[in-house]
């Protein structure tokens, strides 16, 4: 699934700018949603768009960060604050300021890890509630 060859090495990414690191990660959640929604239901595309929509919108991420922020390693938490507290370019048009913010550190941490091949960890931190 993962589409790099080689992940990057941690360092290098660490010094990414947070927005960057969100554009990313962004993209990275939103394909293991949708992933996740077509391989478990039977949904047509456009009510399993629908549900993807709710959650990746900026209110969706900010809800499933209360259950991801005390899994947080202390690099991952760093990276998150900085997504979070970054000057962001656009603003929101369907989310509060604090979702918003809070959605961008969110997709920063994702980033992350999807540019240094750890695609588990996100699943453990993102997805493993919906498993159980």
């Amino acid at each position: 699934m993962i589409c790099t060859d080689v992940p990057a090495a941690s360092e290098r990414v660490k010094l990414m700018n947070p927005v960057v690191l969100a554009f990313v990660g962004d993209a990275a959640y939103t394909l293991l949603v949708r992933e996740k929604l077509a391989l478990a239901s039977p949904l047509k595309a456009g009510a399993l768009n629908k549900k993807a929509a709710e959650v990746v919108s900026a209110r969706g991420q900010s809800s499933l960060l209360e259950r991801a922020l005390p899994k947080f390693t202390e690099e991952e938490s760093e990276i998150y604050h900085r997504g979070r507290n970054a000057h962001k370019p656009t603003k929101s048009k369907n989310a509060s300021p604090v979702d918003y913010a809070r959605a961008t550190g969110m997709e920063a941490v994702v980033g992350y890890l999807y540019l240094t091949g750890n695609l588990a960890r996100i699943k453990e931190l993102f997805f493993a509630e919906d498993e159980a």
